[in-house]
């Protein structure tokens, strides 16, 4: 069965590290972990990556219409590789309500107020899709959060960051072999 993994982000030097480009961040090192580049897809408007895990089809997305327009980039892609369940598609990105570095991963719910996954639920007209979400803390000081998250990290947040990537991809390679179910309990080991 095909799965689409997508990570949430925006496109352009400005964004690279910063704390809205944490779902570009993990699949940047899956990708790496898989041996394998992502390649620009005019058609989906996205960086995709084609490979085989274990016999199944496996897409790695990451849009470039913005975090706003994530969910045109991510629908166009379960059409183009015929996806018959919005729960074959697993996102990836930032949560400033979660602590930095917490992994909670969700079957189903609301946006959460998280732009990106608010344009996939209208795209896709349900809400049944994985959700990894990656804690990036809430503002340290006060702050509009539209600035906090599209902040670099910080020098202490930088330096936790390898591990913190490092866990994520782990969690999903093993949920890729033994199910998603598997990891959605035990999440901070």
């Amino acid at each position: 069965m095909t799965k689409i993994i997508a990570g949430l982000g925006n496109p352009g030097e400005q964004y690279q590290n910063t704390r809205h480009n944490m779902g570009y961040l993990v699949l940047n090192k899956l990708a790496e972990s898989l041996g394998e580049n992502f390649s620009r897809d005019n058609d989906l408007d996205a960086q995709i990556l084609e490979t085989n895990l274990d016999g199944e089809k496996l897409i790695l997305i990451k849009p470039e219409t913005f975090m706003n327009k994530s969910g045109e980039a991510i629908k166009k892609a379960a059409s183009k590789f015929k996806l018959e369940d919005a729960a074959q598609i697993w996102v990836v990105y930032d949560d400033a309500m979660l602590p930095f570095g917490v992994l909670r991963i969700r079957l189903e719910g609301s946006a959460g107020g998280h732009n990106g996954v608010k344009s996939l639920i209208e795209n896709l007209g349900e809400e049944d899709f994985v959700r990894l979400r990656v804690g990036i803390g809430e503002p340290v000081e006060p702050m509009v959060l539209e600035d906090w998250v599209l902040a670099k990290f910080g020098k202490d947040e930088k330096d936790a960051l390898p591990e913190i990537i490092e866990t994520v991809v782990k969690k999903i390679q093993y949920a890729l072999n033994h199910g998603i179910e598997s990891v959605t309990e035990n999440l901070t080991e």
